[in-house]
């Protein structure tokens, strides 16, 4: 339907159209004061990624935060509890040496507890409904005689000398590094006692220390129970090297949002201890033991520099620094004097309609310039029948 003549300049247009080039168009303002804003925010923004992406967060390096740990726990030290001697296997429980473990310092030792019937004292048996007159209280069916906490013995005041030595070594898979807490401070282990200024890296902490640093009483934790928990965190930055790597320690009470409530104050537990008489009858030594819980909790992760975060962030800044520009426009064309002035300047209409549009006009043309030639057929058709027609007719007559 097209014609070489009506198809040589679309092909041409369409050619010069598409190897052509674009550029943003730029507009010098020369106003003091905008350019100041305009500076400032580029500075702002500069800052913002060198200080605290660059240098604070280290957006330039790989990390791992999937720290692998394993702990273990000693305590050493010995006191006096109710004219006892009490020494480790006596107050830690349980003795393994796991990140989580108990000193007690305090105990109700119920002793010679057997099966039979005795008056309560707790709610914690079976009443068989009966009275015990000597006493004027009911009867009960469980361990007699039962258990009464009501009496209120000090608790082992040596306990606050007691050292924990805690052992903790890490990996961070990602980077195959292994750490470990023990150092040289551990060459002379007498002289070694973690202190937060002189000795940060002594991985044996006295408990009274501890519970200093955590906030808490050693008279009323004493005495009560409480949780308190031990932090080491492990924050590296590999590009310092591995021997950098060192643990950071610090300390919390774990209960302190229950300081103020009146039910189920401290932390306590209940244990047993089983023997049998000559005759075959069954004894039992009944502990409640108020200690104090230790939890070691073990956090951190590490970093190395990586190609591909600081190209992403680098990107990233010299794309937000263009925020400028943003900010600038918009302060020129609503807030300062000349705005439209500068509208005229920056925004410029280009009627693209021809150019764009050029193979539709020359196909819609074609078209009709076709249909034109077909009616002329048809009517020249038309034309040539009637005048046969007319001559036909003349003969027969």
């Amino acid at each position: 339907p097209f014609s070489g003549r009506s198809r040589l300049p679309c092909m041409l247009d369409c050619a010069s159209s598409f190897f052509t080039y674009e550029t943003t168009k730029s507009v010098v303002v020369k106003r003091r004061s905008l350019g100041i804003i305009n500076r400032i925010v580029q500075a702002l923004i500069i800052i913002y990624f060198v200080g605290y992406v660059f240098l604070y967060e280290k957006a330039y390096q790989d990390r791992d935060t999937g720290i692998e740990s394993a702990v273990m726990t000693k305590v050493k030290g010995f006191g006096f509890y109710d004219n006892y001697l009490m020494d480790v296997a006596d107050y830690v429980i349980p003795p393994q040496g796991a990140s989580v473990f108990c000193i007690i310092t305090r105990m109700v030792i119920t002793h010679n507890q057997t099966h039979g019937l005795c008056h309560e004292v707790g709610l914690s048996y079976k009443i068989t409904g009966k009275c015990v007159t000597k006493v004027q209280r009911c009867e009960i069916e469980g361990w007699c005689p039962a258990e009464d906490d009501s009496k209120r013995t000090p608790p082992m005041k040596e306990a606050e000398n007691f050292t924990i030595f805690i052992k903790n070594s890490i990996r961070f898979p990602h980077f195959n590094v292994t750490r470990g807490n023990i150092g040289s401070m551990m060459e002379n282990k007498t002289t070694c006692l973690y202190n937060p200024v002189s000795n940060p890296s002594c991985p044996i902490f006295r408990v009274g220390d501890v519970l200093e640093y955590a906030g808490a009483n050693f008279s009323s934790i004493a005495s009560r129970g409480g949780e308190i928990g031990i932090n080491i965190g492990w924050v590296c930055n590999l590009d310092l090297g591995e021997k950098k790597c060192l643990p950071k320690y610090s300390f919390t009470q774990l209960d302190s949002a229950f300081k103020n409530i009146t039910f189920s104050k401290g932390f306590n537990f209940r244990f047993a201890k089983y023997f049998m008489s000559e005759d075959g009858r069954e004894y039992r030594t009944l502990h409640k033991a108020f200690a104090i819980r230790f939890d070691i909790l073990v956090s951190g992760n590490a970093g190395k520099f990586y190609i591909v975060p600081t190209l992403i962030n680098i990107v990233a800044a010299c794309t937000s620094v263009g925020l400028a520009t943003i900010f600038c426009d918009i302060i020129l064309l609503n807030f300062l004097k000349g705005s439209d002035q500068y509208k005229a300047k920056k925004f410029e209409e280009v009627s693209l309609f021809f150019s764009k549009c050029c193979f539709c006009l020359h196909f819609c043309s074609s078209i009709v310039e076709m249909q034109i030639k077909s009616f002329r057929v048809v009517l020249s058709e038309i034309i040539h029948c009637r005048e046969t027609y007319r001559l036909i007719s003349l003969q027969w007559w």
